[in-house]
């Protein structure tokens, strides 16, 4: 599955998605781009999902418009430290991921 990490997940979150190929916002020269348009071109440039902390994006971006999946982790910050324990959760949110879908990985506080 190719993933994008959007512009608030750490790069190196990305290599414990093993078995994934998983670009950064930035590494696609996309680091200016706000919610909708790199949406866009993640659907454009071919993502099956693009993964988030931001829990606001779907309250302020369609998600079903695109045929890309959204994942958004549930942690306390984007800290490393605090995404690392969502890995496993979120490989197995992949095996199974469907476009268009929006999936939450974590715990809402």
């Amino acid at each position: 599955m190719k993933i994008l990490l959007d512009h608030c997940v750490p790069k190196r979150f990305g290599s414990r998605l093993t078995g994934h190929e998983v670009f950064t916002a930035a590494s696609q020269g996309w680091e200016f781009k706000k919610n909708g348009e790199l949406m866009k071109s993640a659907a454009v440039a071919g993502f099956d999902a693009m993964v988030t902390v931001d829990q606001n994006l779907p309250y302020q971006q369609s998600t079903s418009d695109l045929p890309l999946a959204v994942v958004v982790l549930l942690a306390r910050s984007n800290d490393i430290s605090d995404l690392v324990v969502l890995v496993e959760p979120l490989l197995a949110v992949l095996e199974t991921l469907q476009p268009k879908s929006l999936i939450y990985v974590g715990r809402r506080r």
